[in-house]
């Protein structure tokens, strides 16, 4: 038997509005090569200075994960070429980065919590982009210099379910916290993922293999299943010397498997040496009082959603995954809806539609304080529950008054007992044998009376009301 072992480095593209060590935007939708200047473009005598923006996200989420934010850090200068990188080096932060230690909290499928360790994150400019056409190659400068935030786990991470809920909290947590948009078809959130295996007991690290530049959770998901599978067949098979050494690997999406890229250099083989041009990054008190001011994040939203709304665990984490499920669920509460009906509305009868209809919580045609509306009219028994689905079927196509649907489709709920006990005692002068019958201890004809209640007021009898009342009067 054999133990997976894996750690994460997670790339974050910082939301600034300009690139790390210049001015130039940080926009990619203008004209190829024209967000550059001689700084970004490495042109001689062009010099480096540190944005300050990006330098307080990059503390923000230090904050955010219990990390140790240095107030001092320095930049480091790895080389390599290639075509996208004009300088033939980055800007990086190997040894005192920005932010170092902290701490990931994870929701396993069993129900616990487990801690992931973080080693680092640190501050580093992006490169260019390659675009390759036909049997022509061409370079797009305008992302070089572009920040990025790379946080770096432990490799505390011992399956692929956990490495996907690792990646997904994280992604949540720089989301609420809005240093990145971490889109990660456009690039804005992608990871390398460091695979190793080891027979169960052993103390000692397998050979190491990292799989680079991997954009969905699915991807992730399916290389770590692929690369465990690589491994554990070569040790099995007595080639695991030959077969498994440390080396970058891609994953290949259509065939489904990683293919040997290159083999790993070791820190020597980027002649790391601290940058000359950019003296140590010292953050003063107004940056660590501006880095510290941050939204409530997922984890306390979900202990305040429990113990002050009373929701259960799990609908707490499914609202909380994602910033805009939250906030769209508050606005419901401002609206004067209960939690728990706020929960299924917008979780089962909302979400359900929004799906079918390819729309998603942010462009909803309902907006929160609409649905909200609807659901206090459930709460205070003015409409039942196959009113309000007709109601929200409306409110999908257009954006009408909830008072003038209500109305117009005639679904106001009858509370009046008077006239609900009416309907009652003319079902029950009806049914004297099933009456006679439901006392003799055919409890289960109850239901009969409840169906036949509201069947006789076209389902605009408030269900509670007529269950209280029935009761009543059967004994």
């Amino acid at each position: 038997m054999f133990e997976t072992v894996i750690g994460l480095e997670v790339h974050v593209q910082l939301n600034t509005k300009t690139k790390l060590f210049c001015a130039c935007p940080t926009s990619f939708a203008h004209h190829q090569n024209s967000n550059t200047c001689p700084t970004c473009l490495a042109l001689p005598g062009a010099l480096p200075v540190v944005n300050k923006e990006a330098a307080i996200k990059a503390m923000r989420l230090g904050y955010a994960i219990n990390g140790i934010v240095n107030h001092s850090s320095n930049f480091d200068r790895k080389s390599y070429f290639y075509p996208d990188s004009p300088s033939a080096y980055q800007i990086t932060q190997l040894h005192k980065a920005i932010v170092q230690k902290g701490e990931v909290f994870i929701d396993l499928k069993d129900g616990t919590t487990k801690r992931i360790g973080m080693t680092q994150a640190h501050l580093e400019a992006d490169a260019g982009k390659n675009i390759h056409d036909g049997d022509v190659s061409k370079v797009d400068l305008n992302r070089a210099g572009t920040p990025l935030l790379e946080i770096v786990s432990d490799p505390d991470m011992r399956s692929a379910d956990e490495a996907v809920a690792y990646l997904k909290k994280l992604h949540s947590t720089v989301r609420y916290l809005d240093i990145s948009n971490a889109n990660m078809q456009e690039g804005s959130f992608r990871c390398d993922v460091n695979v190793s295996i080891r027979p169960k007991g052993q103390k000692e690290f397998g050979t190491r293999v990292e799989i680079k530049n991997i954009n969905s959770f699915k991807f992730v998901a399916d290389a770590i299943a692929y690369e465990v599978q690589r491994q554990t067949e070569a040790y099995e098979d007595g080639v695991y010397e030959s077969e498994v050494y440390q080396e970058t690997r891609l994953w290949n999406v259509e065939k489904g498997e990683t293919k040997s890229m290159r083999g790993k250099e070791e820190a020597a083989d980027y002649r790391y040496f601290p940058d000359p041009d950019l003296r140590p990054l010292v953050v003063t008190d107004e940056m660590i009082e501006e880095a510290k001011n941050m939204p409530e994040l997922p984890d306390a939203k979900v202990k305040r959603y429990i113990e002050e709304l009373g929701l259960k665990k799990y609908d707490a984490l499914v609202l909380c995954a994602t910033k805009e499920l939250a906030y769209y669920f508050e606005n419901m509460l401002k609206s004067g809806a209960s939690a728990k009906n706020s929960v299924s509305w917008l979780n089962n009868e909302l979400l359900g539609r929004l799906n079918k209809s390819e729309f998603n919580i942010t462009n909803s045609p309902v907006s929160a304080s609409k649905l909200g509306e609807l659901v206090s009219k459930i709460d205070n028994g003015e409409i039942n529950g196959k009113g309000a689905k007709d109601i929200l079927d409306v409110l999908m196509s257009e954006d009408s008054d909830i008072d003038t649907l209500i109305d117009k489709m005639g679904l106001k709920q009858v509370n009046d007992d008077g006239a609900i006990l009416a309907i009652i005692d003319e079902i029950l002068a009806n049914n004297p044998d099933k009456v006679e019958q439901y006392k003799g201890g055919k409890d289960k004809l109850f239901g009969f009376f409840v169906g036949q209640t509201m069947k006789a007021s076209k389902g605009s009898a408030n269900p509670q009301k007529v269950n209280e009342l029935l009761k009543e009067k059967l004994g």
